[in-house]
């Protein structure tokens, strides 16, 4: 399978720069995953396509504002850090533009010397170990001087830090939002539950290996990153026994999906955590999931390659095609797709 087969044509202007003011009113495109058929609808109009005795897995994961802005003591240069994985209680692993000029040994102050961040070593793929030190609660610092790490493809920051994260984000530790999971309202998540659908909660720290373009040519020798997961033994269960009462497990959003995907084991989902680098693409056996609510993705990424395991990848592109062409918004901030 080659990389080109997932490409797709998106014009510049459809790219969705900032979120509806109203969550549950973007657009939904349904494509059913045996026939291809797509039918256009609003997303609220979900409550029409899930079912008593289904169940929706959701991603509680909470982003930080993992994006630093500082400056190298000594020289007061312009230094940006980006979190990607906390290693100990103050050490992270770090991206660091410019990367260069920041050898181990290298001290960078943020907020007038509030957070002083020291490189401890270079990794692979130039990624830094860094050491913080600072006087009160890391969380709080972060909360005061971070800034979200939004996706390269958005051109500015937000205004309400809270729009990039779903409304039952509870755990934190994300370098990005699990975007499917924003068009959801507490409202319309309690109108599901009182319909008869059970609710999971699953947790999958995604990183920004997640906006990594496929490089090479065959998909079968591209690296995953690795993500943190973790499923407690009550979400499991309400999986299992959705299951087998024969409901349908509905994923929302492609984290929810490799999580629940890397905790199977014949298939059952199993309580516990890890880190998975699960790469779904067309072939792949499903264990536990039936159908995703999932945003548009990038041309020749690993999402889209997920997604075009579960409907096929003529449906997938020809349902893109459509979209395109009705001037959905793509990405993020953009509307959604049901695949069941």
């Amino acid at each position: 399978m080659k990389r080109q087969d997932f490409n797709y044509e998106l014009p510049e202007e459809l790219i969705a720069q900032d979120p509806l003011m109203d969550r549950a009113s973007s657009r939904l495109l349904v494509l059913n995953k045996e026939t291809g058929a797509v039918s256009h609808k609003i997303f609220s109009d979900i409550m029409g396509y899930i079912k008593p005795g289904d169940c929706l897995v959701l991603n509680d994961t909470k982003v930080i504002p993992a994006r630093l802005i500082g400056s190298k003591i000594g020289t007061d240069a312009k230094v940006e850090v980006l979190l990607l994985k906390r290693k100990e209680k103050n050490v992270w692993e770090t991206l660091v533009k410019p990367g260069k000029k920041l050898k181990p040994g290298a001290r960078v102050s943020f907020g007038d010397g509030k957070l002083i961040g020291e490189v401890l070593e270079v990794l692979e793929e130039g990624n830094r170990l860094v050491r913080f030190d600072f006087d009160g609660i890391f969380e709080e610092i972060l909360d005061e001087l971070g800034q979200m790490p939004l996706p390269p493809y958005i051109t500015h920051q937000l205004e309400d830090k809270n729009r990039y994260q779903t409304v039952y984000a509870k755990h934190s530790g994300s370098a990005a939002a699990p975007t499917a999971g924003l068009h959801f309202t507490p409202e319309l998540l309690r109108e599901i539950q009182e319909m008869g659908v059970e609710i999971a909660k699953v947790t999958l720290h995604v990183g920004l290996g997640t906006f990594r373009p496929v490089k090479v040519e065959d998909i079968l020798s591209h690296h995953m990153h690795s993500e943190f997961y973790q499923v407690e033994k009550s979400e499991a269960d309400k999986i299992n026994q959705t299951k087998k009462k024969g409901g349908r497990i509905i994923c929302v959003g492609t984290t929810s999906c490799r999580t629940i995907e890397s905790a199977a084991k014949d298939g059952k989902v199993e309580a516990g955590s890890g880190w998975t680098d699960i790469f779904i693409y067309p072939g792949y056996t499903f264990q536990i999931l039936d159908g995703l609510l999932t945003n548009f993705h990038l041309p020749e990424s690993t999402l889209i390659m997920l997604v075009s395991a579960l409907a096929g990848r003529e449906n997938v592109l020809k349902a893109y095609e459509e979209a395109v062409q009705k001037r959905y918004r793509f990405f993020s901030f953009g509307d959604a797709m049901l695949l069941i």
